[in-house]
Order: structure tokens, then C-alpha cells, then sequence
């Protein structure tokens, strides 16, 4: 395993970590059972790696190490252990689904230039890669996706994306730079529409102007 590679795939167990954390906290504030949280983790860790990977052509990423699957078994035993802070604490949630929103649009990214895409389908991917996992989990959950709701969430990844692109048309040769402007720029996003309650306009539409069923 090159530098390169080597480096993605930290990326990408940490955001398994922190993703898998998220998900299963969820869970275990709906009462679901140990395996059921498991799943829950799991999927939000894996699920949009796995739509990335097929819509790229590429092995799906975890069913060449069994090191994902691991690291959420080991995720859920730490929210086990440590249920209380977690499953109580909205910052330690919010905080965990930050990063691992920002780790997995700079893996998408990197991933679909790895794989000779232009970057408008690297941007689209890093997208993909951070928030499907999490539209996944809610519907399992019977929640909302956060995806479609008013926050900035997948505008964030989008923001990202873009970041990342702009910075590498200045720093060709410094892809370091580009992954930590667009990590940062996610997490930015994130953090500052929960502070001061950022959002995008909602499509009304008034009730009356609907057709009659």
C-alpha cells in the first residue's frame, strides 16, 4: 500500500469510526437492541462508500478489509461503555457527524480523481460519500433524513467539494492542502449553522393552490 492510498484509508477508518459512533448513538436512543445498533452503525459508516464505489465501477472499499466491520463492533462496544455521554449529549453526536461528514467528502473526492473522474463527478461523489449513509440511518430509524431538511448538511459537502477543487487549480502538487481546506470548510459550515442557526429557504407551497385529490 502506497503513502497515498495508506493515507485514504485512515481517512476512511476514522470516519467509519466517528459515522458508525453517530449511527448507533441514534439507535440507541430509539431503544434498539445491541445487533440493531450494530446494523445502524454499520450502514451509516458503509452505506455511501458502497454507493460511491458502484456508481464509480470501482471494488467496493469495505469488502476488501474486514477492518470496517471491526471498527464498528468496536464503536458500538464504546458506546456501551460510555452510553451515557453519548447517547445524552446532542454536542458529542453533532461533533462525531461533523467530522465524519468532512472525512468522507475528501475520501469521495480523492477516490473518484484516483479514478480518472473529472471533478465535477469527484465533487458529486464526495456528496454521495458523506451524506448517503446518513439519509440510510434516519430512514432505518424512522426519522427525517437530515439530508432533505432545511440544515446545511449536504450544502456543506457541496461547499467542500468546491473548496477542494479551487484550492487544487492553485496548489496542483499539494493535495494535502486541498483535503484539509475542504475537511475544514465542511466542518466550518456545519458548526456555524448550528451557531447561528443557518439554514436554506423551505419550498412552500400554499395548501389551497394544491389540486383537489
Amino acid at each position: 500500500m502506497n503513502e497515498d492510498n495508506l493515507f485514504i484509508f485512515i481517512i476512511e477508518v476514522l470516519g467509519t469510526i466517528a459515522f458508525a459512533i453517530s449511527g448507533i448513538r441514534l439507535a440507541a436512543a430509539k431503544s434498539f437492541d445491541w445487533f440493531g445498533a450494530y446494523i445502524v452503525g454499520l450502514v451509516t459508516a458503509i452505506g455511501g462508500g458502497t454507493l460511491r464505489d458502484l456508481l464509480l465501477g470501482i471494488p467496493v472499499f469495505w469488502m476488501q478489509s474486514w477492518m470496517y466491520l471491526a471498527v464498528t463492533f468496536l464503536s458500538l462496544v464504546t458506546v456501551i461503555i460510555f452510553r451515557k455521554a453519548l447517547v445524552k449529549g446532542m454536542r458529542t453526536l453533532f461533533l462525531f457527524d461533523a467530522i465524519a461528514l468532512a472525512l468522507f467528502v475528501v475520501v469521495g473526492i480523492e477516490k473518484s480523481f484516483a479514478a480518472d473522474f473529472p471533478a465535477w463527478v469527484a465533487i458529486a461523489m464526495g456528496i454521495i460519500t458523506g451524506s448517503f449513509g446518513g439519509v440510510t440511518r434516519d430512514i432505518l430509524i424512522n426519522e427525517e433524513p437530515l439530508f432533505f431538511r432545511k440544515d446545511i448538511y449536504a450544502t456543506a459537502c457541496l461547499a467542500g467539494g468546491l473548496v477542494y477543487w479551487l484550492v487544487q487549480l492553485v496548489f496542483d502538487n499539494s493535495p494535502i492542502i486541498s483535503q484539509i481546506s475542504c475537511a475544514a470548510t465542511v466542518i466550518g459550515l456545519r458548526v456555524a449553522a448550528v451557531h447561528f442557526n443557518w439554514s436554506l429557504p423551505i419550498l412552500q407551497v400554499d395548501p389551497k393552490d394544491l389540486p383537489e385529490q
